[in-house]
């Protein structure tokens, strides 16, 4: 779901979808299976990468999770969920997979291997997105202002972190030892301690914050900020943001690749901004299909999969260079993604 771009609690938008759609898709559905549909092979010395690399979709208008296999180029699975899945974020073995429903108030489990829900587990109010370390699920909670931590080997509530106003994206540090939390209604960025699980910093960001993501090593933090069209970007080390980039119209989504690139969904210009480490343009914006949402890397720094929840379809930009390559179609206004490792 897009955050609010007003300081109350949005409703969701209703018909967003109609009139946006992309009917020729730039002239890219038909590349799906000439790009994605021949299973990638490694060459002798290259690493091999598990079978199981897949990006999930979480589809708010039809309450379904698409499971895209990226090795095969096509999608393997739609899963059912809770009322309205829009966070999506993946544990780092990869074997699990946790979908927020923010109507439902509950998070999905899905096994990524069987693909099916292993668990339902209660949350808070309005349940947005979630971060996942190798111990817990961090959902935050859009409608109370929370986080409600889940113990990834038996799926339950241990605890409740009160953060931000509107806490909206969350992600975990590469060692799993800090926890961000955008508070899209109150301009900051809450940190929290994963050995106490309370919060130990906030750091202040643009208006609006929605998504944010790390750099590889951890060391940059980059915070999409709908209402001032910029993305923050932080120094972990000193907790205070380092520069301020302006990218396109109502960003939301952002991804890092292995390779260092930061790709931001513009939802309010159907483009997608790359920028280097230091928040420095790449190039100029890749136009995608309606409305880009959600953004995922794959762990090989092959491609990024951006949702398109005014199309319906998943759009697939090369992570080396700044170009479309393929589009996918999945369920019902897309939303939030996420790619197994």
């Amino acid at each position: 779901m897009r955050p609010t771009t007003g300081p109350e609690m949005h409703a969701r938008p209703t018909g967003r979808a109609s009139g946006r759609r992309f009917t020729a898709c730039l002239g890219v559905i038909a590349l799906v299976l000439a790009v994605c549909g021949t299973p990638v092979t490694a060459t002798p010395g290259e690493p091999r990468w598990p079978t199981r690399v897949q990006a999930f979709v979480a589809n708010s208008g039809d309450n379904t999770v698409t499971v895209f296999n990226t090795r095969l180029g096509e999608v393997v699975a739609t899963v059912p969920v809770g009322l309205t899945p829009v966070g999506v974020g993946a544990a780092p073995d990869g074997d699990l997979v946790y979908v927020t429903n923010e109507q439902s108030d509950t998070v999905s489990v899905i096994d990524a291997r069987a693909l099916e829900v292993v668990a339902t587990v209660p949350v808070g109010s309005h349940p947005f997105n979630v971060a996942v370390t190798p111990t817990r699920a961090y959902v935050t909670n859009y409608g109370s202002d929370t986080v409600t931590v889940i113990d990834v080997s038996t799926n339950e509530p241990v605890t409740t972190i009160p953060v931000g106003r509107l806490p909206h994206g969350a992600v975990a540090s590469p060692d799993g030892d800090r926890v961000y939390v955008a508070n899209n209604g109150d301009r900051t960025v809450t940190v929290i301690d994963t050995s106490d699980n309370e919060p130990v910093a906030t750091i202040p960001v643009g208006l609006f914050p929605a998504n944010l993501a790390l750099s590889p090593g951890g060391d940059r933090l980059y915070v999409a900020n709908t209402g001032s069209d910029d993305v923050t970007v932080v120094s972990t080390r000193t907790g205070r943001p380092v520069t301020t980039t302006k990218v396109g119209n109502a960003p939301v989504g952002v991804a890092v690749t292995p390779g260092g690139r930061v790709h931001v969904t513009n939802s309010g210009s159907d483009t997608v901004s790359v920028l280097d480490r230091d928040g420095d343009p790449i190039s100029g914006p890749i136009p995608v299909a309606a409305v880009p949402e959600g953004a995922a890397a794959s762990p090989d720094d092959s491609y990024v999969f951006v949702t398109n929840s005014g199309a319906d379809l998943m759009s697939i930009i090369s992570a080396s260079s700044p170009a479309l390559v393929a589009t996918v179609p999945v369920g019902s206004t897309p939303e939030g993604v996420a790619v197994t490792s």
